[in-house]
């Protein structure tokens, strides 16, 4: 039997469409990529910086710039692929005409979204015409149900082709993401306690050019490198005595939740709901205050045999649960069952 061809739609974020796409193919799936915000080209980065981005910083919306840009390039590639069936993921920046000619292209088209309902544009009218919708939170997930759109729980997870595993630990605490008030607030607290921090991201980086890029000349007290590609992620989270996983204001557990134990790495998680996934004390480790991520980080940089039993756990249920092909399969099933 010919295997089913998916066109995944997806934004370039991190490259996370290279492991979702992988996941699908591991399952059989032929799997074409297609990122409708890459700007790789010289001339389309530095259109996106004059014609979008400089006038978002002055107040002026670009969204549909923006969108009629990402519109035309996925439509022109939905009818050079062909596919039996489309993954979208995230897809807010997609205008009307995409959406038409999946409808008049007769392709069943399934929505993933990563990201909290309020970071999107879609309204409830437009989410119910693109059902089902995957949500990587359970809360979502139920939100949508109560007004009758049908809407799946695929939680992030881990990709662990992407990376050596360390064999090498490190005595620091790092952390990899965006800097926000409340991860900044943390990080400057652990050092001014004396503690090993590094921050990975061109918000805490310092080099002249990422200060212009990211629009602040301003850095925190906090060491900063610039960005690194995922895979260096995943290996530096894995080598830190302890990776912090700070999450902002958000529904879902993010991406970290899933890699840093992935990667063999100790993980200081600020949600109680890890515990759907993972056991804190002996996989990860919840804290819940300043004062008891102080105490574990303490711990952390002094106990080796206790971090490396956390290290040995956290991988082994990663491999077993939590990798993009388990994911996979749940949306497989959910195709081939409805």
């Amino acid at each position: 039997m010919t295997a089913e061809h998916i066109l995944l739609v997806t934004p370039a974020f991190h490259g996370y469409y290279r492991s979702i796409a992988d996941g699908f193919r591991q399952l059989d799936y032929t799997v074409t990529s297609y990122c409708y915000d890459l700007y790789s080209s010289a001339t389309s980065k530095l259109r996106n910086k004059i014609m979008l981005e400089l006038p978002q910083r002055v107040g002026i919306s670009t969204h549909d710039a923006r969108s009629r840009w990402d519109t035309q390039r996925a439509v022109d590639a939905l009818r050079s692929v062909r596919p039996g069936r489309v993954l979208v993921i995230k897809g807010d920046s997609l205008g009307e005409e995409f959406w038409s000619e999946l409808d008049s292209m007769g392709v069943p088209v399934t929505l993933w979204l990563y990201d909290d309902l309020e970071r999107h544009r879609y309204s409830f009218d437009s989410l119910s015409r693109l059902q089902p919708v995957l949500t990587y939170a359970r809360s979502e997930a139920e939100r949508l149900k109560e007004v009758g759109i049908d809407a799946r729980y695929v939680p992030n997870a881990f990709d662990p082709s992407l990376a050596q595993l360390p064999t090498s630990w490190r005595n620091e605490l790092v952390f990899v993401g965006a800097k926000y008030p409340n991860r900044t607030e943390i990080l400057e607290r652990l050092v001014r306690d004396g503690f090993p921090v590094r921050a990975y991201g061109r918000q805490w980086s310092r080099h002249p050019y990422d200060r212009l890029r990211t629009w602040e000349l301003r850095r925190p007290s906090i060491p900063g490198e610039r960005d690194i590609p995922l895979a260096e992620a995943y290996r530096i989270q894995g080598e830190g005595a302890g990776a912090i996983n700070i999450h902002g204001l958000q529904a879902g557990l993010s991406m970290r939740t899933f890699e840093i134990p992935g990667m063999g790495g100790v993980q200081f998680i600020d949600r109680p709901d890890v515990a759907e996934f993972y056991d804190p004390g002996t996989e990860v480790l919840f804290y819940d205050s300043y004062d008891e991520l102080r105490e574990l980080a303490q711990r952390a940089l002094t106990d080796v045999d206790w971090t490396r039993s956390i290290r040995q756990r956290a991988r082994e249920r990663s491999l077993a649960h939590h990798t993009f092909r388990h994911r996979a399969e749940l949306v497989a099933g959910m195709w081939r069952h409805g």
